[in-house]
């Protein structure tokens, strides 16, 4: 098993010049350290419902209100701040910021338990004797003994049967190497959501994680293995 960086076609250049954005970097920032309901807050305004802040803060009186403190007041701020950058954006524009930030954010709660230097963006997994998938992976973790790759995605509408089975063939394909890979879908998403999804699919899903906006922390968490 071993990764090879994605091919530079024009899609992923016009995708390359987005990912450098510092709003995306600013927003990924700010949501590595946010509670869950400052993370629901992002992705509420980001889905572009209303651009008006005075209307965010009364439907997230927990985050706003009088008796918040300070710091934290503060941070919900720069949150909506940041949110409604990209929701001010047009529509296809914002589908591809909202993408981006995920690999973003992924990439910034992974570099809490291991050197930034093993993390990598839109790269492929290469095995003997398998035809190469085209598609490459949003985010991998290139460590000796406990490679992962991670495909990212802002909601999950986005699980189809393309991703399941891309990552599930490349679990089998690493297992019949005897080398331990971990899959996964990161979807900044409720699980509520990613489950009746997945629930409608007939792509396999054993043994591919799925990490939604109430587990996102886990990303950071040395305890975390490679599934088997």
């Amino acid at each position: 098993m071993r990764f090879q960086d994605a091919a530079r076609d024009a899609r992923a250049i016009v995708y390359a010049g987005i990912q450098a954005d510092s709003v995306v970097a600013r927003a990924a920032l700010l949501l590595a350290a946010a509670t869950h309901a400052q993370r629901l807050l992002a992705r509420a305004v980001m889905n572009g419902e209303t651009t008006e802040p005075d209307g965010w803060h009364t439907m997230f009186p927990t985050l706003f209100g009088p008796d918040i403190a300070a710091e934290e007041r503060e941070r919900s701020d720069a949150i909506l701040a940041v949110a409604l950058d990209v929701a001010e954006r047009g529509e296809q524009v914002r589908s591809q910021y909202r993408g981006a930030l995920v690999e973003a954010l992924t990439e910034a709660l992974l570099a809490r338990r291991v050197s930034p230097g093993a993390i990598r963006r839109e790269r492929r997994i290469l095995f003997d004797g398998v035809r190469a998938e085209i598609h490459p992976y949003d985010v991998t973790l290139e460590s000796d003994g406990a490679a992962e790759a991670f495909d990212c995605k802002w909601g999950a509408r986005g699980i189809g049967p393309d991703v399941l089975y891309q990552l599930d063939d490349a679990r089998t394909h690493a297992a019949d190497e005897d080398e331990p890979l971990r899959v996964a879908l990161v979807v900044f998403d409720a699980r509520r959501s990613c489950e009746v999804r997945l629930a409608a699919q007939t792509a396999p899903t054993a043994g591919i994680d799925v990490i939604t906006l109430e587990t996102l922390d886990d990303l950071a968490r040395p305890a975390l293995r490679p599934a088997s």
